[in-house]
């Protein structure tokens, strides 16, 4: 293993610590805990937490800030954060209006939000949740019942921050990030494996002429796998199975084509050269396109492609001013 760490036992709070350092007039960082909330708290709105295991850079936070997020908790990488750092990230940006937790659908993230949200209710604050299942690959896999929630949370965060940040109430923003997760699907694949720091050696192995097909964010299995496609019929692949999982005609979308971590901007335009000209093929009009890394797996050569379908406010709410790390 090659990477430029200092104490694997250190990976994620010194990543939290030069983030925070980056990013001051963004960030700070809650004291004895891998959580960072904005710098400057923002009283009488609905709070918004995420988070999830680290190694999913800029995610989560790289989105708190003006617009997006109130808080994000990073547990160890690709494992879920614990119940007490959730809750002290809960506490910390409640203010009075509420809090909504925004979660990622794997089975310890799912759990240990939900013990920090009766924690947090028991002392009377009041915590709504959605829950994030936009991956279309597989269903029930290693570490979810259900659906895995992917690249589209961003779109989530986006959107319902934007709505908290105009100071609506948490019934509007859970009902606005709930409408994000009912129109928004996500599909991706990989070519290389990621080697997650404590394991020193990668979670899976890929022959030089494989790929694998509708893989997770932490290297889960996806449909299937087998020899390398050109670019394009790549592309059509996953949107044969986003495409056939939501009616898009006729509806604006906003595209996502999300790095998995070391596919190179090249490539990522390249895919997505003839992912618009797949839509605009079958009607469907792309409203804004994101190309780049938002929600990745380490170093792991793959990418995602997630569509967003639209309607008039959720446009308004895309467009409106966000101020983070990741997203200006």
């Amino acid at each position: 293993m090659k990477k430029f760490i200092n104490d694997v036992e250190q990976v994620e709070n010194e990543m939290i610590q030069g983030m925070v350092k980056a990013y001051p007039q963004y960030l700070k960082q809650l004291d004895g805990y891998n959580v960072v909330v904005r710098a400057e708290k923002k009283e009488g709105k609905v709070a918004l937490i995420s988070g999830g295991g680290s190694g999913h850079e800029p995610a989560h936070g790289g989105y708190v800030g003006q617009g997006m997020l109130d808080c994000a908790v990073a547990g160890a990488v690709f494992t879920s954060p614990t119940p007490d750092a959730i809750y002290e990230g809960i506490k910390a940006v409640d203010s009075g209006a509420g809090v909504l937790m925004i979660v990622k659908n794997y089975t310890g993230d799912v759990m240990n939000f939900e013990m920090a949200a009766e924690m947090a209710q028991m002392e009377g604050i009041e915590v709504k949740q959605v829950v994030v299942c936009d991956d279309v690959a597989v269903k029930d896999s290693l570490y979810t019942i259900g659906r895995r929630g992917v690249a589209g949370t961003v779109f989530v965060h986006k959107i319902a921050g934007a709505l908290a940040e105009r100071g609506a109430s948490l019934d509007e923003v859970q009902a606005a990030a709930q409408k994000v997760i009912d129109n928004v699907r996500t599909m991706g694949a990989a070519i290389r494996p990621c080697t997650v720091p404590a394991a020193g050696k990668p979670g899976f192995e890929l022959g030089e002429d494989e790929m694998e097909i509708g893989i997770g964010i932490h290297g889960e299995p996806g449909t299937h796998r087998e020899t390398l496609k050109p670019a394009n019929a790549i592309v059509d692949q996953l949107l044969e199975q986003i495409l056939g999982d939501l009616d898009y005609e006729g509806k604006e979308v906003a595209v996502m084509v999300n790095g998995a971590g070391a596919t190179p901007l090249m490539e990522l335009f390249i895919l997505n050269n003839h992912i618009s000209d797949v839509l605009a093929q079958k009607g469907i009009p792309v409203y804004r396109t994101f190309v780049g890394e938002y929600m990745t797996s380490l170093e792991m050569e793959g990418f995602s492609i997630s569509l967003l379908r639209l309607d008039d406010e959720m446009k308004e709410l895309l467009d409106a001013p966000a101020h983070t790390p990741a997203w200006r």
